[in-house]
């Protein structure tokens, strides 16, 4: 384990096993039609190429970049759409591959912004959900785990750019993102 993480809360093959579980679930729901996943980055790569290699038929997959925490432990509550789809998404079926979702701010955007193009449906699936967090909104699809109001760093999550790598989700120390507040 990390120095710097406190505990492990979900192990490599707790997630392996659930995004395989997710995996079955998207491919029933989604039977017979055609899929783009669409990645929010930068958290989202590990746990959406994890998703897709699950799917037992192909699937395209596009990313969006967007930003509403920066350099902090908290949302914002400011959404910023910092690189945009390129695929069109006019009468597609989309699934958003989402890292985590906090305060749903990031998802409550995005959502109806990709309505206005016209896809035939849009669901999302989210690896980690904190819903006692949640200001906006959101219907969740597809849930990997609920998880209690901590700081959780792995598997493609990050605290200042740094951890995405570990390959558990961890509970970061609050020792490492105090220094910074």
């Amino acid at each position: 384990m990390h120095p710097d993480i406190q505990r492990i809360l979900i192990s490599e093959k707790e997630l392996y096993e659930r995004v395989k579980d997710m995996a079955a679930e998207i491919t029933a729901s989604f039977s017979g039609k055609d899929l783009l996943v669409i990645g929010i980055l930068k958290g989202s790569v590990i746990f959406l190429a994890d998703l897709v290699r699950q799917l037992p038929r192909p699937a395209a997959f596009d990313f969006m970049k967007v930003s509403s925490y920066g350099l902090s432990t908290e949302s914002s509550g400011s959404v910023s759409i910092l690189c945009d789809i390129t695929e069109n998404i006019s009468g597609r079926h989309i699934l958003l591959a989402e890292d985590i979702i906090d305060t749903g701010q990031t998802l409550s955007r995005l959502i109806p912004l990709l309505r206005q193009r016209n896809p035939a449906s849009v669901k999302v699936a989210a690896l980690l959900d904190k819903p006692e967090r949640r200001t906006a909104s959101l219907s969740v699809d597809f849930t990997g785990f609920t998880i209690p109001d901590e700081f959780v760093v792995g598997y493609g999550l990050d605290y200042a750019e740094q951890y995405r790598n570990l390959p558990y989700i961890g509970v970061l120390k609050p020792s490492i993102y105090q220094r910074s507040l």
